[in-house]
């Protein structure tokens, strides 16, 4: 371990771009600040039409009034206002699909607009978020590196003091070591 990797600031681990999209990203703070979307009337307007006619209730209530018009119009009840081949309904039904289905392209639009808007947000808190852990995890990898330079230092410490009292223990005895010998 060298001492100049542990003397680097955290930041010099990510690239530039990273720290000043991350320095960005703590500015706006966007896991506090959600976006937000303002409805004008008419995207109200268009919302509600969309709600309405994507319903099941809106689905029953015209096949109910289209059964009745076709049945109504059969039997001759009021004189068959409009005979078969329906004509008269064929129109009403055009009608409403050249109001509806730009009505309902619209809210489709406007929500597809706030998902991706939703979407670039969750990018940004994700960016944001991935950046941090990496910056923790370098300062983890740091304080390691610091603490493994900490302990090689006191082991080598500890092992000097180690041979400082053999030393010493060898060293009383050595003359009776010596006398043995004769």
């Amino acid at each position: 371990m060298t001492t100049s990797y542990l003397k680097r600031p955290v930041r010099a681990l990510l690239s530039r771009e990273e720290y000043q999209l991350l320095q960005d990203l703590r500015q706006r703070n966007p896991g506090q600040q959600p976006p937000q979307t303002r409805l004008d009337i008419g995207d109200h307007i268009a919302d509600q039409v969309a709600e309405v006619m994507g319903s099941w209730r809106f689905i029953i209530i015209q096949s109910l009034l289209l059964a009745s018009w076709v049945v109504l119009n059969v039997i001759g009840v009021f004189r068959a206002w409009d005979p078969y081949p329906f004509i008269l309904l064929n129109l009403m039904l055009s009608f409403q699909a050249a109001y509806a289905a730009p009505i309902i392209m619209m809210s489709q639009n406007r929500q597809a607009e706030i998902d991706r808007q939703d979407a670039q947000h969750d990018y940004e808190i994700n960016m944001k978020a991935e950046l941090e852990i990496e910056l923790l995890q370098d300062k983890m990898n740091l304080l390691r590196d610091e603490e493994v330079v900490q302990i090689l230092s006191l082991l080598q410490e500890q092992q000097q003091r180690l041979r400082q009292i053999e030393r010493l223990l060898v060293d009383p005895l050595r003359p009776d070591l010596d006398s043995r010998k004769d």
